[in-house]
């Protein structure tokens, strides 16, 4: 569904942005904007035939419960949600959205805990943080049936390379010197 896309940008400013709409890339995360901001930056994304992902809770002035998804949902008719919220992940489902459902890796209990939730709630995506987490990627593959992407601390090509070749269908990046 992500159209092979094995890099996701996620853009927090408008020069970041600039880059992202000049881009051969489809799908783009938008994140430590101004609620405020969201119509604008929908709308250019639009222009150029771009699919929005919205991470809800990193969006200043929006709700990042389901009241707020709904929003994102209904008003800015965005494509997606990342969030580590369930209730804002079923929402997504009910619309008919991409939903990705967002975890953090600690330690051994985030982990069965993060499984347990995911397992329950069944998402499309998983996105799993931080990326240097990769032994886990199995793991998660037999517990759910979701479609995994990894995030957060990722500084070269290689290290994408390693996730895609650990079962990672995609990774998320902020670093604009890795978007392909």
């Amino acid at each position: 569904m992500l159209n092979e896309q094995k890099v996701i940008p996620a853009i927090s400013n408008h020069q970041d942005l600039k880059k992202f709409l000049a881009m051969p890339l489809t799908y783009g995360i938008l994140m430590n904007f101004q609620l405020a901001q969201l119509p604008e930056l929908i709308s250019m994304m639009r222009a150029e035939k771009k699919k929005v992902l919205i991470h809800s809770e990193l969006i200043r002035g929006l709700s990042s419960d389901e009241f707020g998804a709904i929003y994102l949902i209904q008003t800015l008719g965005v494509d997606g949600i990342i969030s580590s919220k369930p209730k804002v992940i079923e929402v997504c489902k009910k619309r008919k959205i991409i939903g990705i459902f967002r975890f953090f890796l600690k330690d051994s209990i985030s982990l069965s805990q993060s499984l347990e939730m995911a397992k329950k709630i069944s998402p499309q995506y998983l996105e799993v943080l931080p990326a240097c987490c990769l032994d886990i990627i199995e793991t998660i593959k037999k517990e759910t049936s979701s479609e995994i992407l990894m995030g957060g601390l990722i500084s070269s090509k290689e290290q994408i390379k390693r996730c895609l070749n650990a079962g990672a269908i995609a990774v998320t990046s902020s670093n604009t010197n890795l978007w392909m």
